[in-house]
This record gives structure tokens, sequence and C-alpha cells, in this order.
């Protein structure tokens, strides 16, 4: 990944102290463990990210064992180093068609264990899979993890009921919810080739995980999505994903919205344990075959002195720019306040 950045980081006063301290809360808000993209589409490839930002009552991490939901076939979790990767396979359900033959079993549990993350870290753990099972739309898939640490453990795997309240649940499992086959309101992209058998991993990485998709030029932009604000609040944080699928690099340069009087694109990182948050004045670079995300407490596009209120349900019209290919307009999906990635509201810990 490479980022042009000339500007200097200057200290935050006013709206930009008002943005860090809203974008930090809704960071902290998200003090359990969740899935980094919490929506996608049943029948298509999906990569999941355990985000892990504690660990248990002060003492560092030292196993993460997650429990692979029936439907969820072809997990292939990622290594990490000083960590030991272990997984369980066992018999599914029922048989499930991957490439043209029948799947009957699988892994049911990952665990990587054998590495120490302290408290003051986090870090991700990460899988792919292929959503197979007879989801409906809507529908809240669990992933029960175990947190496992130099002294205790922590059990996410509590699971809301219909109509009950996630917030009202004390360790509430990662949850993806099954989003709907919609149309976009952009230019869409084309499927007709993504036959299992002979899908590159070019097109996996340009594949949906839930939410609008619009293209423009080589590249592929999914999920664009925003948090409801509260009443006063005059800034707000865009989040989504990049694909480059081109042979050469390009910039998102900018965006303007009718909503919001002007629109940056920032960068929100931890230094020396103070949260720091400096705009992009040259934009963000996606490399050829790259995937980039702008996600909460990472890189993000910041509407400022929005023209009101954020309600949950409604939609954020904006204008994307890139370098080379050129402008897309695209909806920006305002989740609950505090939701995480695309997903359901997140839960204070």
């Amino acid at each position: 990944m490479t980022i042009n950045i000339r500007n200097v980081q200057r200290p935050l006063t006013g709206a930009g102290l008002a943005a860090l301290a809203l974008l930090a809360s809704h960071s902290i808000a998200s003090a359990h463990i969740t899935l980094a993209t919490g929506e996608a589409r049943t029948g298509t490839y999906y990569k999941a990210v355990l985000q892990v930002p504690h660990g248990c009552d002060g003492t560092a991490t030292q196993a993460i064992r997650v429990q692979i939901p029936e439907g969820v076939i072809n997990v292939k979790p990622m290594p990490k180093p000083g960590w030991t990767l272990n997984i369980t396979r066992g018999a599914y359900a029922k048989s499930y068609q991957s490439h043209g033959k029948a799947v009957t079993e699988g892994p049911k549990e990952v665990v990587w264990s054998g590495g120490s993350l302290s408290d003051d870290n986090y870090d991700e753990f990460v899988f792919t899979s292929y959503l197979a099972g007879d989801f409906r739309p809507g529908q809240m898939i669990a992933f029960p993890t175990v947190q496992q640490c130099a002294k205790g453990e922590t059990r996410w795997d509590q699971v809301a009921e219909e109509g009950q309240n996630p917030h009202s649940l004390k360790s509430p499992a990662p949850v993806l919810r099954i989003a709907a086959d919609t149309a976009t309101t952009g230019q869409a992209m084309d499927h007709s080739n993504m036959d299992h058998g002979k899908m590159d991993h070019g097109q996996m990485a340009a594949a949906p995980a839930g939410g609008d998709t619009y293209k423009v030029g080589d590249l592929v932009v999914v999920s664009p999505w925003t948090r409801a604000t509260p009443g006063g609040a005059k800034i707000a944080g865009g989040y989504l994903k990049i694909t480059n699928n081109g042979k050469s690099a390009d910039r998102l340069t900018g965006a303007t919205t009718a909503g919001a009087d002007h629109v940056e694109i920032h960068e929100m990182s931890m230094t020396d344990g103070v949260m720091k948050m400096r705009p992009l004045a040259d934009g963000l670079t996606i490399k050829p075959g790259e995937t980039f995300e702008l996600k909460p407490g990472g890189f993000h596009i910041m509407f400022m002195d929005i023209k009101k209120p954020l309600k949950q349900g409604d939609a954020l019209k904006a204008t994307l720019t890139f370098e080379k290919a050129g402008k897309v307009d695209v909806s920006f999906s305002v989740n609950a306040l505090g939701a995480g990635a695309g997903a359901a509201p997140a839960h204070k810990h």
C-alpha cells in the first residue's frame, strides 16, 4: 500500500477535535470481538476479519477460538506469525456444492493459540469462506468466539433473539447479517463470469461483501456506509472498500456531497498511546490488484459540517473522485449510531 502524504501533521482544534472525539467514541463502543465486515450476500465468498480490541480484565490474549456455523464452507484461516493454528473438522448437517462437487465436511472450529496480544494492543484474526447455506436476507449468522487470556477467558457467544435489543447482551457473539440482493444505484459490476470453478483471485476481491457495488474504470467500490449522528453533530465518517482490478495505481483524491459543506480524506492512528487524526492532502493510492478498506479507527472519509443529522435507514449520496478513473456517484447507507462495518449496532463492554 502506497500513500503519498505531503502535508505536515498539525494539532487538532475545533471541528478536528470534535471529529476525533466522535470517531474515538465509536471505536470504544466496539469493545467486544466483532467482524470487520458485518454484512454479506449468501452465495458469495466472505473474508471474515475478527477484531480483538482488548484482553481479559487487563491480561494478554493467548488464544482465539471461533466456531464455524453451518452453511459456511471452504474455510481457510490465515496463519499468524508467533501463533499456532489448529483446525477441527467435522461433518456438515447437509451436503453443499462447491466447484461442482459435493462437500459434506469441513472446518467446524478454528483456533489461534500460543501467542500473546497485550491488553493495550489491537489485532485481527482472519479466514476466508464461502456462504453456501440457505440463509435468508436479514438473518444474523453467529460466530461464537472464546477469548482465552493469561488470566481467565471471555466467551463471546450470546446471540440476540428476534426482537431482542443486542445492547442488552453482556458478551455478544460476532455476527454476520445476510444482505438482500438489491440493485445498485451506480454502475454495477457484471457478475456473469463469476463461475466458481473459474473465479480468479482478482474476481474474488471484487465480489461484493454486502451493500451496493459501483464500478468506475478499473476500480470497484463496495459497500459505502456511515453512521447515524446524534443531534447537533457536525461531522460523520464514511467507510467503504476499493478494489483496483487494473494494471496501474490510481488515487482517491476527494469527494463531494450536497449533505455536507466539504469532505476530506483522513487517517486515524495511535502513536505512543495517543490517538491522532490528519487529513491526507494527496488522497489515497490504490495499487493494482489491491483491495483497500476505509474503516473506523483507520483511513476514512470525513463529512464536515453536515447540514442535517443522519438517521438510520437513510442514504447519503456523494461523488468520489479518482485521479485516473474519474468520478463515480455512490450512496452511503446510514447504519445505527455506533454500528460496526455494515453490520448490527456495536455493544459497549
